[in-house]
């Protein structure tokens, strides 16, 4: 916040990035007194330790480009974070003691790599590592204080730390050794190693069905994990005695995709239930097989966690209302001090008959408003992952400058059955991009959009079909904006980092050069000298994800004809955690958006 411009005169969408805000405390199972939570209270997102006995919270982590992974352990002694550069997301843990100190590095012996999961051991002195690097794929140690780190699994193919048992005998893992890095498969092995258990759903990789794990049992000697599986076209929970091979299945009578944690003391599950962009918390009761709904406010639960009191916290929002962190209590369990967030307007649902089945789409416009309005087709990345009635500051940010924001839970989204998500492979981008093209029409013809001022955005994932959609439907988009996107699908293979090629080699069946047929149909380059809108592009410099150079490709494609197009570049990884620069970047695209449509839209204030 610049010194000229008080909180009095400042607008409320600059104020809901600045507002301070927390993410969902996570707590020690040994010491629940002390937390660990994230917060942008200094302009940076960073982690905090919070001793809720005293009251007393510290900031944890200071670093340019902020810090956001971070875990605690379970005896509450240590927070572990994990120290890349600038973004990269390529580095190495380190720890500091709970009541602040000197950080240390937490796993001496292991060279710096991307981040393949951590599960911290109660003993305060044992962790299980995974890593992943392009030349060795991914490995994963068992770390003990004063010892060598011991290599307890290593493959080409993407995996990653489930979970240690709570007595510490037990390490659960997430493997794709058959190839398809969208279903995971499960192995329990002993801290030496060897394998205790395996179970894989895929089939042989004919059969598209994954699991995950959920977690360990949270009681000594106990060998039950909470396992999610999809053997009935969505996401639900069943427990799996590694020892014994027996599986309980819960069948619970939900609809829509439901994940699970255990209480603390293992005799019940917090459940969460995701349907049509919504959310809800229920109780199981293991003996009794008893469901018992937990009130929420209507809107989207984007965490959740049962203490040892039997009380639940949680993280709630709705698009109208910002997140706030309650209990079962009734109380506000985290309330950061300072510039409260402004409210936004509610969202509307529509569902419009594409071509792979019903497309849910979620609507906002300034209240009041009538229609046809300029439109902003915000697109979600992921691919797997959906948007919700949950608060974002971004969408909310276009509604006040007057334009309608329509949010499209395209195929690939999660929360509709594993046939809606899975329904992407080979036709990578162009299957979103037709079910993006039958909301766009509905959004004209029911007289919400005009059709002369409609934007399409998006990040990450969003961000590559924003470039394809201009590309391929070049007379349906006024404006592009995409944010750090994918632009040339070759060489963003070949520059991403490894588990992302994993996952492209999965989508589209093979590496650019087994099938470049299809790596060039889903390309954006492809279509590059067919894009007429204005395009407006912003990378970060070190992102591993989506990296620079496959968009300098682009750009300098864009250059070559005199396409109009501005590009923005900063330093930072994929997305950044500093208030001021998200602000600038936004109203970056506003301003861009504002030169380019009629001139209706408010234009950004500074």
């Amino acid at each position: 916040m610049t010194a000229a411009m008080s909180e009095s005169d400042m607008p409320d969408w600059e104020k809901r990035f600045r507002a301070p805000r927390v993410s969902l405390p996570d707590w020690a199972e040994d010491a629940p007194d002390r937390s660990l939570f994230v917060s942008n209270a200094t302009g940076t997102y960073e982690l905090y330790a919070w001793d809720r006995a005293s009251g007393e919270q510290r900031q944890a982590t200071n670093r340019p480009n902020g810090t956001t992974d971070g875990l605690l352990s379970p005896d509450g002694a240590w927070i572990w974070w994990f120290d890349d550069k600038d973004g990269d997301e390529f580095g190495v843990w380190r720890r500091q003691p709970f009541g602040g100190g000197a950080d240390e590095e937490a796993t001496p012996g292991l060279e710096p790599s991307y981040p393949s999961g951590l599960a911290l051991g109660r003993d305060g002195r044992t962790a299980v590592v995974g890593r992943s690097t392009d030349t060795e794929g991914t490995t994963i140690y068992l770390v003990r204080v004063g010892e060598e780190p011991l290599e307890i699994y290593r493959h080409a193919e993407s995996a990653g730390v489930g979970d240690l048992s709570h007595d510490g005998s037990l390490i659960a893992i997430e493997h794709t050794e058959h190839g398809d890095a969208m279903h995971s498969a499960l192995r329990v092995v002993r801290p030496d190693g060897s394998t205790v258990a395996e179970l894989d759903d895929t089939d042989g990789g004919t059969e598209e069905l994954g699991l995950e794990v959920l977690g360990f049992a949270p009681v000594d000697g106990d060998p039950r994990l909470l396992i999610g599986h999809q053997r009935r076209g969505r996401w639900e929970p069943l427990v799996w005695d590694v020892v014994s091979g027996e599986q309980t299945d819960l069948t619970l009578d939900l609809p829509g995709d439901v994940s699970a944690e255990w209480y603390p003391d293992g005799a019940a599950l917090l459940v969460a239930h995701s349907h049509k962009a919504r959310s809800d918390l229920f109780r199981y009761d293991l003996a009794a097989h008893r469901l018992e709904r937990i009130p929420t406010p209507p809107g989207c639960v984007s965490g959740a966690t049962a203490r040892p009191d039997n009380t639940v916290e949680y993280l709630w929002s709705s698009a109208a209302e910002p997140p706030v962190v309650r209990s079962t209590t009734g109380d506000v369990v985290l309330d950061p001090p300072g510039m409260k967030c402004p409210p936004s307007v509610p969202v509307s649902d529509a569902w419009v008959q594409g071509p792979g089945g019903p497309i849910h789409a979620l609507i906002q416009k300034p209240a009041g408003a009538v229609g046809p309005l300029p439109t902003v087709f915000d697109l979600h990345g992921g691919p797997t992952w959906h948007d919700s009635d949950s608060f974002a500051a971004g969408p909310a940010a276009w509604v006040d400058h007057g334009y309608a924001v329509v949010r499209i839970n395209y195929r690939g989204s999660t929360g509709y059955g594993r046939a809606w998500t899975d329904a992407l492979k080979h036709r990578v981008g162009l299957i979103e991009l037709e079910d993006v093209a039958a909301v766009r029409d509905w959004a004209v013809e029911s007289g919400l959009a005009d059709p002369d001022r409609l934007i399409l955005t998006g990040g990450s994932w969003g961000g590559y079909l924003t470039l394809l959609g201009l590309g391929t439907q070049p007379g349906s988009w006024t404006v592009g904006i995409a944010v750090v996107p994918v632009a040339d699908y070759v060489t963003a293979y070949h520059d991403e980092m490894e588990s992302l090629k994993a996952m492209d080699r999965t989508l589209l069946g093979g590496t650019p050069e087994e099938v470049p047929e299809r790596f060039a149909a889903s390309s954006p380059l492809t279509y590059v000298d067919d894009v007429k809108a204005p395009v407006y592009i912003s990378a970060g410099l070190n992102d591993p994800r989506c990296p620079i150079r496959q968009i300098d490709n682009y750009v300098n494609r864009l250059a070559a004809r005199s396409a109009p197009h501005e590009v923005y570049r900063y330093d930072a990884g994929h997305g950044s955690l500093v208030v001021d620069e998200r602000i600038k970047q936004l109203r970056l695209e506003m301003a861009f958006a504002e030169r380019h449509l009629a001139p209706t839209a408010t234009a950004p204030t500074d």
